[in-house]
């Protein structure tokens, strides 16, 4: 029987159901043989007892026996197949996570080498070879190996799914566009992939930018943070210089106070000393002549005896005291010039400070020019963009609306919506003039009144020396030197607007806690000319950083 087995081809073997070697092979009227099970379970699924193969009807269900010929011959088979199996499995590959596994294999499960849109089963190299060897399974489709077949399939009319509806965005059989979608804009599936395909290549794509935008971002953020580490480092190093430099003045300020003060006391106490132990060397003398004039007045020797006794013949060496006494010293002044070089050393420190911060905020220099679109009629504009002053004459010019009509302000072409800029202006023979910057939405028609809440920060000359920062109320700032360089600094995320006077390297004043949301422009105001007193130009000026 193994010599005879060996005379049959596999496909004799298999059932058309399972494809697999029979298993308890039964045999129907017509002749086909089946695995009982499979042909059970085929006629208990449909409402007709026909055979699969050649489709013939039996109006009354077949009573089914093993055919144990058959069975007996299968069985040997299927041994064949399975040692044949297992010598060729360590060249095939075990399936992996991910990868579509063989719908047959029993235990260690190959990986599937193609899937049968017929069957809806995916088979290893093995168990594929009946679909590449039995003229009735080859006209199946097959397909690279995927999960889920019965997704491809249509539940309704169990065809494959091989079109795409556009119309309801679905994929449909071909039986489908003929009853359910007759009228619909159908196009074959493959179609429809390559353009989901090329729509997905191009999202992806747009993800991708995304995702390069963002790790641009984190890049960015990193820098700044590491900027932001320097900066704090660089602050805490020159806060640590200052308070140190001013801890080392105080603690020896007051070493030298409390020196001079005992050095006055050493000298009054030896002073005192002095004169004491002169009036005790006095009183001992004094002392001494009153025992021998006492010892004299009670003798009883003649006068000649008391006129030849040295104590009765000159004065007591003594001195007049009236006058001599101990003051104690006038301490008035002395703790407060201690505070007074106490105070001129805390402003060379705070000097120090401040040109380092003015070297810090010039960095951020930009370029900055005056547009004549927004000046106002009586102002006068270099052809640089560089200088403003006030002409007293009214020009003919059009009332658009970026034109200042009536305060005699001018803005900057440039505008800031986002970090720091610096510029400085010369004011240098005004006596009136205003410098700060403004929002895009401020007003430019009528009377302005200048303050954070209005959309403007700015400061204000006055009057020769009177300069206010108009925070809204407006406040007088008491200032050392009359500025002739102002350098306004802005840091737009931080809210913070900070003018400086570049010749002293001082703070005039800060606007601070600003909530900015749209674009800055500097503005500069040169005021009226006041007869002539103030008739010297705002002028743009490069940055000269400080050394």
């Amino acid at each position: 029987m193994s010599a005879a087995s060996c005379l049959l081809t596999e496909d004799q073997f298999l059932c058309s159901i399972c494809l697999d070697v029979f298993t308890d092979p039964v045999a129907i009227p017509c002749g086909h043989n089946f695995c009982k099970t499979c042909i059970t379970k085929h006629w208990d699924k449909n409402d007709k007892c026909q055979c699969p193969n050649c489709k013939e009807v039996f109006n009354i269900r077949p009573k089914l026996r093993v055919n144990t010929f058959i069975s007996e011959m299968a069985a040997q088979f299927r041994q064949s197949a399975q040692q044949k199996a297992s010598s060729s499995s360590s060249e095939q590959q075990v399936s992996k996570p991910g990868k579509v596994p063989c719908d047959v294999c029993t235990g260690t499960k190959l990986k599937a080498l193609k899937s049968c849109l017929v069957c809806l089963a995916s088979y290893c190299e093995t168990h594929l070879e009946p679909h590449l060897t039995m003229s009735g399974l080859k006209r199946h489709q097959l397909i690279d190996p995927v999960e889920n077949l019965e997704d491809r399939m249509c539940t309704k009319h169990d065809k494959l799914l091989e079109l795409f509806c556009k119309t309801d965005q679905m994929c449909v059989c071909m039986l489908c566009t003929v009853l359910d979608h007759k009228t619909h804009d159908v196009v074959p599936l493959k179609e429809e992939y390559e353009g989901k395909k090329a729509e997905l290549g191009k999202t992806d794509a747009e993800i991708q930018q995304m995702i390069q935008k963002r790790r641009l971002k984190i890049e960015e953020m990193k820098r700044s943070v590491e900027l932001s580490k320097k900066d704090a480092d660089r602050e805490i190093a020159a806060g640590v210089q200052v308070f140190t430099a001013l801890k080392e003045s105080v603690e020896r300020s007051q070493a030298e106070l409390i020196d001079t003060i005992k050095e006055k006391q050493r000298e009054t106490e030896k002073q005192a000393e002095g004169f004491i132990k002169e009036l005790e060397q006095e009183i001992s003398e004094l002392e001494r002549r009153s025992s021998e004039v006492k010892k004299l007045s009670s003798s009883k020797e003649s006068i000649i005896t008391f006129q030849s006794s040295p104590s009765m013949n000159t004065d007591p060496p003594t001195k007049d005291w009236t006058g001599v006494s101990v003051r104690p010293p006038s301490y008035e002044g002395t703790v407060v010039r201690a505070v007074n070089q106490l105070e001129e050393t805390l402003s060379k420190q705070m000097k120090k400070l401040f040109e380092a911060e003015l070297k810090w905020v010039q960095q951020y220099a930009a370029d900055v020019t005056l547009d004549p679109d927004t000046a106002h009629p009586e102002l006068i504009l270099s052809d640089d963009g560089k200088q403003v002053k006030h002409g007293d004459v009214m020009k003919n010019l059009p009332d658009n609306p970026e034109r200042f009509d009536k305060c005699a302000n001018v803005l900057a072409k440039q505008s800031f919506s986002s970090g720091r800029f610096y510029y400085e202006v010369q004011v240098k023979e005004k006596t009136d003039w205003d410098l700060g910057v403004a929002r895009e939405s401020i007003n430019r028609k009528g009377q302005i009144t200048a303050s954070p809440q209005n959309s403007y920060w700015t400061i204000w000359l006055r009057n020769e020396n009177e300069y206010y920062a108009c925070a809204g109320p407006a406040v007088r700032l008491s200032l050392k030197h009359q500025p002739e360089k102002v350098g306004v600094f802005v840091d737009y995320e931080e809210g913070l607007v900070s003018f400086y006077d570049i010749d002293a390297a001082a703070l005039i004043y800060s606007f601070t806690g600003c909530c900015f949301t749209q674009k800055l422009y500097p503005l500069f105001g040169p005021c009226p000319n006041d007869g002539g007193k103030n008739s010297a130009p705002l002028i743009i000026s490069p940055v000269n950083h400080t050394e």
